[in-house]
């Protein structure tokens, strides 16, 4: 396993996500907001950035995989429900990586089935090269190539999500 040099440093991160929370709070700004992290990747980022929006709002998880090893499976488990129920309120979805766009697919159907006020998502990265599902991301903290990448919550093999930074990943045999 090998990890190259940072892709996004830890100040570039942070200026980023300062960004994005001063968008969501301008476009929030009167209305209170539920934010739904995907676990267990967006933790990181879901912090910095709940921290960083000036309006009032609540937090709730969902807890959901789809990749074994470096691969997704196509199937989209959820271990982990929200504890209220969404119906009309302002849900922002805050994901650590858009990638084939399964899971956000899959994740934006069950909670429109629960009728929210609105319904946005958050992504910190874009790796719009791998989808093969259409989702539109309202906000997004920096695009990728089609890269593996770990570190601030992103994992290979619940290893490296500590890293303060997005480095880009290469495993060996």
């Amino acid at each position: 396993m090998v990890i190259g040099k940072p892709l996004f440093t830890v100040e570039q991160i942070q200026k980023r996500v300062g960004e994005l929370a001063g968008q969501i709070s301008h476009d929030y700004e009167g209305r209170e907001l539920l934010v739904v992290p995907l676990l267990k990747g967006a933790f990181m980022f879901a912090s910095d950035l709940v921290r960083a929006i000036r309006v009032p709002l609540t937090i709730d998880f969902l807890n959901t995989s789809s990749y074994s090893d470096t691969e997704t499976t196509g199937e989209v488990k959820v271990h982990c429900e929200l504890r209220d129920s969404a119906k009309g309120k302002d849900v922002l979805i805050v994901e650590d990586i858009a990638d084939t766009g399964i899971t956000l697919d899959f994740v934006t159907k069950k909670l429109q089935e629960q009728e929210p006020r609105s319904l946005k998502i958050c992504a910190f990265l874009d790796k719009k090269e791998r989808r093969t599902r259409e989702v539109h991301l309202d906000y997004v903290g920096f695009e990728i190539p089609n890269v593996y990448v770990v570190g601030y919550g992103l994992d290979y093999d619940d290893k490296f999500r500590n890293l303060p930074y997005i480095a880009i990943f290469k495993k060996t045999a």
